[in-house]
């Protein structure tokens, strides 16, 4: 019996560390024409969905760089609680091919999850402004945006893409953004 066990826990670890522990529920339509060099940066956190690891922050960035074939994500915002700054550093990678804005992002060892590049705004050159962002299921969404801000037609834009995902407007913490 002890055997058994043994055996059971050994090939789950197996599974789990093979699979390279990947979460992703639910696919969303991505931007399939993704141009990684114009996303790389800063970028502010407009709205997001209330998780702990990000709970009672503000002036929330993500900063993405690329080293090889990984794309590091630096997330940081000040802690209202305690006025002070808190930062994760995770690395990123695509999931299928460089174009298509699906990725695995990782701040936790082997376990990632999924970040969905859901819509995206450029530009008259083309530059990203804002994007909606939605992670390895509807329970997890964001809206980041180049400037502290995000216009009011981009803002509707964006919710309704998520009524339609099934995240309700009422539900988006709006991030405190103070100029820096």
């Amino acid at each position: 019996m002890r055997k058994k066990t043994v055996k059971i826990i050994a090939s789950t670890l197996l599974l789990l560390s093979t699979s390279a522990c990947t979460m992703l529920d639910t696919k969303v339509a991505v931007i399939d024409d993704f141009n990684l060099d114009n996303y790389l940066g800063t970028w502010h956190e407009i709205a997001r969905l209330d998780h702990s690891f990000e709970r009672g922050l503000s002036q929330v960035t993500a900063t993405y760089s690329l080293e090889g074939d990984k794309v590091v994500v630096i997330n940081k915002g000040v802690s209202e609680q305690k006025s002070r700054w808190k930062e994760a550093e995770g690395k990123a990678y695509f999931m299928e091919s460089n174009d298509i804005a699906r990725l695995k992002v990782s701040f936790f060892g082997p376990f990632y999850g999924a970040y969905q590049v859901h819509d995206i705004t450029t530009d008259e050159q083309g530059n990203y402004q804002a994007s909606l962002v939605i992670g390895p299921n509807n329970e997890y969404a964001w809206i980041l945006a180049r400037s502290t801000s995000i216009s009011a037609e981009v803002k509707q834009r964006f919710v309704e893409k998520m009524n339609t995902l099934g995240i309700k407007e009422q539900e988006l913490i709006w991030v405190k953004q103070n100029e820096q």
